[in-house]
């Protein structure tokens, strides 16, 4: 489980494919600090270091044919900024919402606006996938945990402070940019349960 408070921002520095499988080679200053079989958010999807190289800051993660194909990684090139997250501490502060880094879908961004002070984020995404936005609700945008602005029939918007803008790899977005995102998990819940409900009166 994550909180969607951004650690640090990795770089790819090797992509290895294996039959279906990818290993990505990725570089970060606590790198020192991992271990192997633990759990990271890499724009807000979770996968699990499989190789440690210490002496370079490097660390390994595999990701199969199905976070492939569902996720922004098959977009990821040597040199690409990756937000990176380890998984929440239980004696920690609680300073996003809960995020499973199970990413839902991805989304484009389609409009970016610089508010002078702040910059608002459009993205455009699938409602056909059963997801939907609220205004003030909690959205996860490549692993940040945000609140949704604007909220429209397949589109959102967030806004993004100067710091959330430099700490994270929201400064490289521009209009066309894929991004992982993942709906408020309270919301899904309901969602489904509303449905279950809707099909037994029927």
């Amino acid at each position: 489980m994550f909180t969607g408070i951004i650690e640090k921002t990795a770089r790819v520095v090797a992509i290895e494919k294996e039959n279906t499988n990818y290993h990505f080679t990725l570089e970060v200053d606590f790198a020192n600090e991992l271990k192997i079989d633990q759990s990271m958010a890499h724009d807000g999807c979770c996968l699990t270091v499989v190789k440690l190289d210490y002496d370079k800051n490097q660390y390994v993660v595999t990701a199969m044919k199905e976070t492939m194909d569902k996720t922004n990684l098959c977009t990821w090139e040597e040199g690409t900024e990756v937000n990176v997250e380890r998984s929440m501490k239980m004696d920690g502060r609680f300073d996003g919402h809960i995020v499973q880094g199970h990413v839902d879908q991805t989304a484009k961004c389609v409009k970016v606006v610089d508010e002078n002070g702040s910059w608002r984020y459009f993205f455009d995404y699938d409602t056909t996938k059963n997801s939907f936005t609220v205004p003030k609700g909690s959205i996860t945008v490549n692993g940040v945990s945000l609140t949704v602005v604007d909220s429209e029939n397949g589109l959102f918007s967030v806004s993004i402070i100067p710091f959330t803008q430099q700490v994270t790899n929201f400064h490289n977005f521009k209009i066309g940019t894929i991004v992982n995102i993942e709906f408020d998990v309270f919301g899904k819940y309901v969602q489904k349960l509303l449905e279950q409900y809707m099909t037994a009166q029927k």
